[in-house]
């Protein structure tokens, strides 16, 4: 048996390789190929691509990297054509994924989307392609299963995969020990896994940062970049601040377990968060013409998941993005969040303090966390997601047999 892979995000890489592990235990002579990354690799995938490296975002990235996409959807066709995998596994990254979904259906090979795009959240006109080209879609949050069966998707909710990690994650101890020692509070700050996220988003952190300190001067700042080639753009980010803040490369999950509070770029890092029970504002830096496409297509009220998975009925209504401690629909909210276009630092700056200064209301943002991770924040979303793509493989072997032998 054969599966094929599509994998074109970071967090989706990591949640293949736990997929490719749970599905190994179920058949050890499984053969997994396809596009992911690194991690992938090391789990037993034969990689044609590393698709991970082209993990791009808005229009003007996809038209450069346009003949790269176009080279890989062509070598997929011809190896579903020529080896006929028995099935294909998709791992979010739509704009590239529904092309591949496309030609594997032309083929007559089942699709799963596991990890399925937010359609719900800024497309929701997409899912036609979901209902036309993936058989399976297998989803990572609670609410998702309902809304995609309303739309004719054959839908099953797995869990989220990213819990299975930190289930299984082990912190250095030593670096923990290390950052725990310090005499005065950690406020870690994640500005993202893309190089796009990490400029637009690390230095209004770094601004917010500033501020925080003439507030509250016993305090240290540390930047977990997520990958080494983020080092030397966050350094010189960082010396241009003329803030002092320490600069880790590889310790996220270190960073985020010896801090008192956080500052992060919206992403699945929420869910790290909210599993570590770290009080955290939110910010999501884009341009001014990002900003208002975005207000066209989001159908969501908020973007971070912890707070769509607090709300009463995540897709009640749009709004701009700011969170606003004012208004009694925001009361939920465990993570103060801002889609913006403009300086929320000041906001930023302000919940941190709060955080800093008053050991009540970081109590009681801790205990919120708590509450909602014993709720949602459990492992074995792999085990679910393996079990079914197994039971599904198998049984279209033992219906192909069937067939074979009454012919």
């Amino acid at each position: 048996m054969q599966i094929f892979f599509s994998v074109g995000e970071p967090s989706g890489d990591l949640h293949g390789a736990n997929l490719i592990r749970a599905l190994r235990e179920r058949d050890p002579d499984c053969e997994f190929v396809g596009y992911g990354g690194p991690k992938m690799a090391a789990a037993g995938c034969h990689l044609h691509a590393d698709l991970t490296q082209l993990a791009v975002m808005w229009v003007a990235q996809v038209i450069l990297n346009y003949g790269k996409f176009l080279g890989l959807l062509a070598a997929a066709d011809q190896y579903f054509r020529n080896y006929r995998p028995d099935a294909v596994v998709l791992i979010d990254y739509p704009g590239f994924n529904w092309h591949i979904a496309r030609r594997a259906k032309a083929h007559g090979i089942p699709v799963i989307y596991y990890g399925t795009p937010q359609l719900w959240a800024w497309a929701s006109w997409r899912v036609s392609k979901m209902r036309r080209f993936v058989d399976h879609v297998l989803c990572k949050l609670p609410f998702e299963e309902k809304w995609f069966r309303k739309r004719g998707c054959q839908a099953t909710f797995v869990g989220h995969p990213f819990f299975d990690e930190l289930e299984a994650q082990q912190a250095d101890e030593e670096i923990l020990k290390s950052l725990n020692s310090q005499n005065t509070p950690l406020v870690t700050i994640l500005p993202g896994s893309r190089t796009q996220e990490v400029k637009g988003n690390l230095p209004e952190f770094l601004k917010a940062a500033q501020l925080i300190r003439q507030r509250v001067p016993q305090v240290s700042f540390a930047v977990a970049a997520f990958k080494e080639q983020h080092r030397d753009m966050a350094r010189q980010m960082i010396d241009q601040s003329g803030v002092d803040v320490e600069l880790y490369v590889g310790q996220t999950p270190e960073l985020i377990q010896a801090a008192r509070c956080c500052l992060a770029c919206s992403g699945s890092v929420s869910l790290e968060l909210l599993f570590h029970t770290k009080p955290t504002a939110i910010l999501y830096k884009i341009s001014r013409l990002g900003y208002l496409v975005q207000r066209v297509f989001r159908k969501v009220r908020y973007i971070t998941l912890v707070n769509l998975l607090t709300a009463k009925d995540p897709f009640a209504e749009r709004r701009a993005g700011h969170y606003d401690k004012s208004d009694s629909r925001d009361n939920h909210v465990l993570m103060p969040e801002y889609l913006t276009c403009r300086d929320c630092t000041a906001d930023l700056a302000d919940h941190v303090v709060q955080w800093l200064t008053s050991a009540d209301d970081h109590e009681r943002n801790v205990q919120g966390l708590a509450d909602l991770k014993a709720r949602i924040g459990h492992g074995g979303a792999s085990q679910r997601a393996a079990e079914y793509i197994s039971r599904l493989l198998r049984e279209s072997n033992e219906n192909a047999g069937e067939m074979n032998s009454a012919a």
